[in-house]
């Protein structure tokens, strides 16, 4: 008849299985606290904006527990079978669950059960070395027995001694008769190490504890006080120390001073010099003082407490830049270290060495000056005296100045003036 029919729908995977209802995915973001970072609010929620764990996890979905995965295979079966454990002496048994394809073994935990090894005696034996006179063999058996059962516990035991039959011991003498007999049966065993036991250094450590517990607040309060009189006492101490390498050390820049000699830019009058022919005595009273105060005087470290014996080779605060300089360059040439071993033999050598390494430094300026002073003296007179020369005897000159060398004072500077030669003014 010709009628119009609905189109029939066009299958398709939706008209299966069916529409799939759209869920809103959008959650809504906490807001974040006033005053808390962002930083810090973005560390409680992760991408899934889950809760933080509360423990951390080493799994691959972090805090969630995985999926269980179930094989083909048909699991092991369980049962409940008795055991008995080897530590026990009394042959109890006990119960717990096995797999019946696992071999019996024995109980894991009984290797826990530890027993120390007591040292036994016979009669004989007690009769020949184990006699005492405050012991008898009654008591000393049961001393025994106690260590047995309480695995030398001898606090333990002092509590359970039974002192109905016999004496009340302390601790410190329970020790002291025990170790006594160990000692005398290992000896009898050819040991050569054996333990002994000072029990009256250990009651005298107990009373000085029982002292220091037992102190007033006033012993305590006045401790403290001479403690602090004892720090004063050192500060006192160093701050003298330290006064006094300050005032040697202004004694040797002063003595330094005094060993340069003055360079003067006037003339010295001819009239002054009164035989031309005869120089001048040189004075050599700086020679004779710097030997006297050459060289290093280390400080004694005797102060009370730890110190190190490498503070003996710190140079002190006397030595000035110059020295420590000439000092180190000694040592390069001498290919020796600037810092050895600190032992007690290498301190001392180490410090008398630089010491004569000063000393030799202050003879050579002294020489030097001596030297300096001659050719001063010889170009004085060959001015006053032209055409003269004055000759002065080879005792006299270093051994630089005789090999005709520079010699190692200053250089001459001509202070009289020659002929010829412009005054330095």
């Amino acid at each position: 008849m010709e009628l119009e029919q609905p189109a029939a729908p066009e299958v398709s995977r939706e008209t299966i299985i069916g529409q799939k209802k759209r869920t809103s995915t959008t959650q809504k973001m906490p807001k974040r606290p006033e005053g808390m970072h962002r930083e810090v609010f973005a560390l409680l929620y992760n991408d899934n904006k889950d809760a933080p764990p509360l423990f951390p996890s080493d799994t691959s979905n972090g805090y969630k527990q995985t999926k269980i995965k179930l094989g083909m295979r048909r699991p092991r079966k369980w049962e409940w079978m008795p055991f008995t454990n080897p530590a026990r002496t009394d042959a109890a048994v006990f119960y717990h669950w096995r797999r019946p394809s696992d071999e019996p073994k024995e109980y894991p935990f009984a290797k826990f059960n530890k027993k120390l090894e007591i040292p036994t005696y016979t009669e004989s034996e007690y009769n020949q070395h184990l006699k005492s006179d405050g012991w008898t063999k009654e008591e000393t058996d049961h001393l025994m027995d106690l260590v047995k059962r309480f695995d030398m516990r001898f606090i333990i035991m002092a509590d359970r001694y039974d002192t109905e039959k016999f004496n009340k011991r302390s601790v410190e003498d329970l020790k002291e008769r025990y170790y006594k007999v160990c000692g005398i049966l290992a000896k009898l065993g050819g040991e050569k190490k054996i333990y002994t036991y000072d029990a009256d250094h250990e009651r005298r450590r107990k009373e000085q504890l029982k002292k220091l517990y037992e102190r007033t607040t006033e012993q305590i309060e006045e401790e403290q006080y001479l403690l602090g009189e004892l720090k004063k006492i050192e500060a006192r101490k160093k701050e003298r120390e330290r006064k006094t390498q300050d005032l040697q050390k202004l004694i040797s820049q002063a003595d330094n001073q005094n060993e340069t000699p003055r360079k003067t830019d006037k003339k010295i009058p001819k009239k002054k010099i009164a035989n031309p022919s005869r120089p001048s005595k040189i004075d050599t009273s700086y020679i004779l003082q710097a030997a006297e105060t050459a060289g290093i005087k280390f400080p004694d470290y005797k102060n009370s407490g730890v110190s190190l014996r490498s503070q003996r080779m710190k140079l002190p605060a006397n030595v000035g830049q110059k020295k420590s300089k000439g000092i180190e360059q000694m040592l390069q040439d001498m290919s020796l270290e600037l810092n050895p071993t600190p032992t007690e033999d290498i301190c001392q050598n180490f410090n008398e060495l630089r010491s004569d390494m000063v000393l030799l430094m202050e003879l050579k300026a002294a020489l030097g000056t001596c030297d300096y002073e001659l050719q001063s003296l010889r170009h004085q007179y060959e001015a006053v005296n032209p055409g003269k020369t004055l000759t002065i005897p080879p005792q006299l000159l270093s051994n630089n100045d005789q090999d005709g060398s520079k010699h190692l004072g200053p250089e001459i500077i001509d202070v009289v003036g020659s002929p010829g030669t412009p005054s330095i003014t």
